[in-house]
């Protein structure tokens, strides 16, 4: 996970009855150790040991804009200076405290106590909070404290963001129904309606056709059988990736739910898998079937990961890699694309139109996850494994899932549970960032692994 864009307040509490030399040691391990991380810093460089001083650092938190406030617990501290803190920003604390050796003598920081003291008064006033007992050079508190501020970070993105829906789910896709009420109530989020014919269908017909020509050959450097399909048919996908892609700008939408099917095939003459695949490098993430938790989910992983996700079935088991293979038609991002593997381009397999992306997925560390309204209420359904490499199971963009727990049971589970259909990747394993996400925005956890 990229932490440069992280911003932390730092700040250090301590009082002048503790050994305060041991208390800056620590505190200045801890600065350093995440400065070297990479994180960009605000908050006092001394001790904070007084109200008066608490005072002046809360004052200048007022006005930094910060993911995470790392309240530092250089040695034990009643709550008074914390919580003038904690006021002082809408951004949460993360409390950390430091063991110190059992030496038989004095109790030289009482850190530990300390953060304790602060966590209750948190909890009273309602502060979101999380805590790290670790010492100022441990690897572990760099870890939790990048996953929290990425979850902060990924919270108020929701917050603001704008989910583009056009057109309507298909009849008896009920696992793309979306509830606008819940969205903004739960997240924060706007769901704005676009008209399928309106808004993409008429402005992709008046697109002229050499507005496409320098995606076509940008394209042609990586899918070596482009120019082999439909002239006509290809242009007209990479024209709606031109449209929503400017949608986008225009309107601020951070995803797309696109009803893809039929009327993309049956009056406008092309796949919208294509410019979904290149809307998902973009950083769009763009769901099918109009599936807007769904599009959701993957703006959520790709917030956390900085980097594309991909929105996919599961169609079948692999036992023999105790594997399940997540399959769709061809709209996963091209820098998901197995180096090694053939990556071309093709036709949809019932419709017979362009452009569709076609290649297996790369090996690598990957983390599954699924917004779950199927009881009517949010849960965040989430998982971990192994894309393992294999041949191409099924047209389109397909690979194989090897989880942390055997295939079969995965999805006995979401049989069982009745999830939805669409489940969301990214790679890497952002595990921790997704139980923080769910811990401040009040959502049961699911986990597949």
């Amino acid at each position: 996970m990229s932490i440069s864009d992280i911003r932390l307040a730092f700040v250090p509490i301590a009082r002048t009855t503790f050994d305060i030399p041991f208390a800056e040691e620590k505190a200045a391990l801890a600065r350093a150790q995440l400065h070297q991380a990479g994180f960009h810093f605000a908050g006092p460089q001394a001790l904070v040991i007084t109200l008066e001083s608490a005072e002046e650092a809360a004052a200048a938190l007022s006005h930094e804009p910060v993911d995470l406030i790392v309240l530092f617990q250089a040695t034990f501290a009643d709550t008074t200076m914390a919580m003038k803190l904690a006021e002082a920003s809408s951004a949460p604390v993360l409390l950390w405290a430091v063991p110190e050796p059992h030496t038989g003598g004095r109790l030289r920081l009482n850190s530990l106590c300390g953060i304790n003291l602060a966590a209750h008064a948190f909890t009273r006033a309602g502060v979101a909070y999380q805590t790290v007992f670790a010492p100022p050079d441990a690897a572990e508190a760099v870890d939790k404290i990048a996953a929290y501020a990425r979850a902060c970070q990924v919270k108020r993105k929701l917050a603001q963001s704008r989910l583009g829906r056009v057109g309507e789910h298909p009849a008896g896709f009920e696992t793309c129904e979306p509830d606008a009420n819940a969205l903004k109530r739960v997240f924060g989020l706007d769901l704005i309606q676009l008209d399928l014919q309106q808004d993409v269908f008429a402005p992709v017909r008046q697109l002229p056709p050499a507005v496409t020509e320098a995606q076509m050959q940008a394209l042609t450097q990586h899918l070596t059988n482009l120019r082999e399909l439909d002239p006509e048919a290809t242009r007209c996908t990479l024209a709606t990736y031109q449209i929503l892609e400017t949608l986008a700008r225009q309107q601020n939408l951070d995803a797309f739910a696109i009803r893809c099917w039929p009327e993309f095939f049956t009056e406008l003459g092309c796949a919208a898998c294509g410019a979904m695949s290149l809307l998902n490098d973009a950083l769009i993430p763009a769901s099918c079937e109009a599936d807007v938790n769904g599009a959701l989910t993957e703006l959520i992983l790709q917030e956390i990961a900085q980097a594309p996700a991909f929105g996919a079935d599961m169609v079948s088991l692999d036992a023999e890699r105790d594997a399940v293979v997540l399959w769709h038609c061809g709209k996963a991002p091209l820098s998901m694309a197995d180096p090694d593997m053939p990556i071309g381009a093709t036709i949809h397999s019932n419709r017979k139109l362009p452009l569709l992306m076609e290649f297996t997925l790369k090996p690598g560390r990957v983390t599954v996850a699924r917004l779950s309204h199927a009881t009517g209420d949010y849960r965040l359904v989430v998982g971990r494994g192994e894309m393992v490499r294999g041949p191409q199971a099924f047209s389109g963009t397909s690979g194989y899932l090897r989880f942390d727990r055997p295939a079969a049971k995965v999805l006995d589970t979401i049989l069982t549970e009745g999830l939805e259909h669409h489940i969301a990747l990214t790679y890497g394993d952002h595990m921790p960032a997704l139980r923080s996400l769910a811990e401040m925005l009040a959502l049961p956890i699911l986990e597949l692994t």
